[in-house]
């Protein structure tokens, strides 16, 4: 659109300046600056003949200008007179005026007071050059001797500076001037007539007037044009190409008028040299037709101009027409593409039955067909805006997205189609072997239930009943059910949670039918065999079965109770087994549902390495390099991915071709969303990877390449303080098109939420594979190994507390200003105050209070921990501030009157105390780091219990300073 705007604008500007030389040779042609006045304007004088301008010339082609005989001359008003001589002069052309004017005063039967009156009036007012002036004086004699001395002495009052002639007669003034530069009048024999003379110049001044009124109004449409803004709609668009076009026809009408106009006086100056054949054209009568062919050559360029203008502006409005109609139409096309869109978005691609997938089938089929004419339409509309582009359309800019868009959503439909379509189709081969199975099943369990015990205890009756189980069995096979299985399988990716959870409650109904009839067939074997041994009168001992042991002299009471005491003894062992899992496992939990998961040795004091003496140094080895080999090659799949985020979404941001499919919401947001992953690709991509690569061969060093790099692994830890906030953000944009777009271009199965979960996963994976590389070393590194798998351990506990300290509410300080955060986590709390009412002491005794505790280096902070669920997600925790105690103040107290669980911290020398007990299993921990932040400050426990001396529970208490 812009560039159109600026080519028109250079087509109108290249009309006005045409124009305006048109105008600007007119005035030239009129000689404006010098005669303002026209012919039509002093008609009255003219015509009145008391100077004409003759068209003869003088010896060097001066003009000749004549005053004839006129008994009123002396009348004339001074205006007059002045207008006409002004006229007069300024119609020879610059050349011939610049030589100067010849003037004849014809005063032969008049007075010597006219001769003088007329001399005197030129001499004052003559506006041009004078080169000479003739008299023909008085033929009356004593008028002629009185011009004669009147002449002599006056000569100086007329302030000519050119000579004055005094001519007696005709034949004196033929000496001065040629015969056929003179009228008739003057005995010559040039021709003139001073009408024809008046009416060819009112002509002349007509058809130029004519033709600079007609250049105004094409520099007033130009201009109009310039001024005049595009429409945005089709009606208005029209109603601009029709009032244009009748004014193009308007001005074109005018055009051929004024032509007309100068083609007919052309005709007539040159009808008046052809009367004769040796007539010739006076030089004014040459210079009226030189007027009038420059008149029609300059009106001929500008309506080429105009035409040339016209052609480009008419052809811009047409297309400025095709435009609006083709985005008229791409609007309306894409209203109902987005209902279609919407309607198939409506369509779930889950069933819970074969029915309800057979229904959503169809409904799919109907809707597929309905879009087929809305479909067909789309593409013929880009097809058409295609045309246009072929066309040289102005506004190719604008068509092609357009034309992208439309064949966009006509395949993100069709696609989506098929995806559904393939995904209910899968689940529609998923529900009827569901059924299938579902109907084996039922008819087997029918099968068994149909079979009578008492038949089946004859050798007849149990090969029979063994033929149905048999006959039953082949069915199965027939029937296809372990396809169920493969299908499952095959189909897992695009299955649904739940009929996930249909197939595999199938398949165990399917298990545990089948092995019903594994059962029943193994017994009916067994009674339809043939008996080795004759019958005897008393009931047999029954037989132990060949796969249990036999149950000796055991009570039936006590055989019913040995399974649940089984039972209960593998519970027993179970539990046992996960309560060990748990004490060497520390999970925490970060806001916003993110879990760091430390697997922990036994004693956390110890070391974590593990001899492996059963083990030779080839094998160890060998496993060294295998962990190492892991190693790098997580690492360069972790840094693809982290490229694939940061090139197919981080930066598309920036793509202007998706900005009309970016969210609002996500707009100045990209660093809430991504948070520092550019930094934490850089240091991967450019730093740690090349590093690891280098320990290919000497996987004893990839220890010291964690310690070297330790600082940097920080990163991540303001990565996942961010995550929390980039999961809330991705719930309020993550359905767009921006992102469906994105994911599409990277052919991802996976949407972006789980790649920006992996820089979490990837810093817990570091430990344990440090673990492993530690457990197969025995030698070189193992210091190294030891003290980076404690600095992992330490920058993920860093991680998890800085992402609870980012969720305390209401402190009304900085918390950058509390030191180093050294523990966190939940305890009961009773309070023991010295102030305060007996009653609220004794209650708060008696009453825990469940509190969170920060640990800093200068403060312990006292936190009430709430949970909060937003839109069906995960709790999201934070910790409501409830007091603080600053450390240079605090006391503790290993034990409480023996309890090992408990300890104590008081402050001010015990004017307020807090039994602390903690709800996990690392109170140590916590108890440990307070004794340690007593060290680093450098605090004595006399300082603090000066006034608690004698105390009993002081002298047991247990203190470091």
């Amino acid at each position: 659109m812009l560039c159109w705007l600026r080519e028109d604008e250079m087509s109108v500007q290249e009309l006005l300046q045409r124009v305006e030389c048109v105008i600007t040779h007119v005035d030239e042609i009129m000689q404006q600056d010098i005669r303002p006045l026209l012919a039509v304007d002093i008609i009255e004088q003219l015509h009145r003949q008391f100077a004409s301008l003759s068209g003869g010339r003088g010896k060097d082609g001066a003009p000749i200008i004549t005053f004839p005989e006129c008994s009123g001359f002396s009348e004339v008003p001074e205006e007059d007179f002045l207008n006409v001589v002004t006229y007069l002069t300024s119609i020879p052309s610059l050349d011939a005026a610049s030589i100067g004017f010849i003037i004849i005063i014809d005063r032969r039967k008049d007075k010597w007071s006219s001769v003088k009156a007329s001399l005197s009036r030129i001499a004052g007012a003559f506006p041009g050059n004078l080169q000479l002036v003739l008299v023909l004086r008085p033929s009356r004699f004593f008028q002629k001797h009185i011009a004669d001395i009147g002449i002599k002495l006056h000569k100086d009052d007329f302030k000519m500076k050119v000579p004055i002639v005094m001519l007696n007669s005709l034949s004196d003034l033929h000496g001065y001037v040629d015969k056929s530069q003179l009228t008739r009048e003057l005995g010559g024999n040039l021709e003139y007539c001073h009408s024809q003379w008046i009416h060819h110049r009112t002509a002349i001044e007509n058809f130029a007037m004519t033709v600079k009124t007609t250049a105004q109004m094409l520099q007033k449409f130009g201009t109009d044009l310039a001024e005049t803004e595009l429409p945005n709609d089709v009606q208005c668009t029209k109603d601009l190409l029709t009032a244009h076009t009748d004014k193009h026809n308007n001005l074109k009408d005018e055009l051929r008028l004024a032509v007309k106009q100068g083609t007919t006086l052309y005709s007539c100056i040159k009808d008046q040299s052809a009367k004769s054949e040796d007539h010739e054209l006076n030089p004014d009568e040459m210079e009226n037709q030189t007027t009038v062919e420059r008149l029609l050559a300059q009106l001929d360029e500008t309506e080429n101009a105009f035409e040339q203008f016209w052609s480009k502006h008419h052809l811009k409005l047409e297309q400025c027409l095709q435009l609006r109609h083709f985005e008229q139409d791409f609007r309306e096309v894409k209203v109902s593409l987005d209902s279609l869109i919407d309607s198939l978005n409506s369509l779930s691609d889950t069933g819970d039955c074969v029915a309800r997938v057979e229904k959503m089938l169809k409904e799919l089929k109907t809707l597929e067909e309905k879009a087929q004419a809305t479909l067909e339409k789309a593409q013929l509309h880009a097809l058409h805006g295609d045309q246009l582009i072929q066309s040289n359309h102005y506004a190719v800019d604008s068509i092609r997205p357009k034309c992208v868009e439309l064949r966009r959503v006509c395949d993100d439909f069709s696609n989506e189609v098929k995806k559904k379509t393939d995904i209910l189709s899968k689940s529609l081969q998923i529900h009827q072997g569901i059924d299938k199975v579902n109907q084996w099943c039922e008819s087997g369990i029918y099968l068994l239930a149909s079979q009578a015990v008492d038949k089946c205890q004859s050798q007849e009756g149990a090969e029979s009943a063994l033929t149905d189980i048999e006959h039953f069995l082949e069915s199965a096979e027939k029937n296809q059910l372990t396809e169920l299985r493969n299908l499952h399988n095959q189909y897992e990716v695009v299955l649904s949670e739940d009929i996930k959870g249909s197939v595999l409650k199938a398949l165990k109904r399917l298990e545990d039918v089948q092995e019903m009839f594994e059962k029943r067939h193994l017994s009916l074997k067994r009674l339809s065999a043939k008996q080795t041994r004759p019958i005897q009168p008393v009931a047999p001992r029954p037989e132990s079965s060949p796969k249990r042991p036999s149950v000796k002299n055991t009570p039936r009471t006590a055989g019913g109770q040995q399974p649940l005491a089984r039972r209960a003894s593998d519970n027993s062992n179970k539990q046992q087994a996960e309560a060990d899992l748990n004490k060497k496992k520390n999970i925490r939990k970060a806001k916003g549902g993110i879990k760091i998961e430390v697997m922990h040795e036994e004693s956390q004091g110890g070391s974590t390495h593990v001899v492996v003496t059963n083990e030779t140094e080839e094998s160890l080895s060998n496993r060294r390099r295998h962990i190492m080999t892991e190693l790098i090659e997580t690492e360069r799949l972790y840094v693809e991915e982290l490229q694939s985020i940061m090139e197919g979404y981080f930066a598309e941001l920036n793509n202007s071709e998706l900005s009309h499919l970016m969210p609002p919401s996500l707009e100045n947001k990209r660093d809430v969303l991504f948070g520092n992953l550019p930094e934490i690709y850089e240091f991967h991509n450019k730093t740690f990877l090349m590093e690891l690569e280098n320990c290919a061969e000497k996987p004893e060093l990839v220890g010291t390449c964690f310690l070297k790099r330790k600082e940097e692994l920080q990163v991540y830890e303001k990565y996942c303080q961010n995550k929390p906030r980039s999961e809330i953000l991705w719930r309020q944009c993550g359905d767009s098109l921006f992102f469906q777009e994105c994911q599409k271009k990277l052919d991802h199965k996976l949407s972006l939420d789980a790649y920006l979960l992996k820089p979490v996963q990837r810093i817990t994976k570091y430990q344990l594979m440090l673990k492993e590389m530690l457990k197969c070393s025995n030698g070189e590194g193992i210091a190294e190994l030891e003290e980076a798998l404690a600095t992992m351990l330490d920058i993920i506990k860093s991680v998890n507390d800085s992402m609870h300290q980012i969720a305390i509410t209401g402190f009304e300080g900085n918390l950058s200003e509390l030191g180093k955060l050294l523990m966190q986590g939940s305890f009961n709390v009773w309070t023991d105050h010295k102030k305060g009412h007996s009653k609220v002491k004794d209650l708060a005794r008696f009453k825990p209070m469940q509190r969170h505790l920060f640990l800093y280096d200068k403060m312990l902070l006292f936190c009430k921990k709430r949970e909060e669920t937003t839109d069906g997600h995960e709790k999201t925790p934070s910790y409501s501030f409830k007091h603080s105690l600053k450390m240079s103040s605090v006391g503790i107290t290993e034990n409480v009157k023996g309890d090992s669980k408990k300890f104590e911290v008081w402050y001010n020398g015990r004017e307020e105390v807090y039994i602390i007990q903690f709800l996990g299993s690392w109170l140590w921990d916590f108890f440990l780091s307070l004794e340690v932040t007593f060290m680093l400050l450098g605090l004595k426990y006399q300082q603090h219990a000066q006034t608690e001396t004698g105390s009993p529970e002081r002298q047991n208490a247990k203190t470091q300073t």
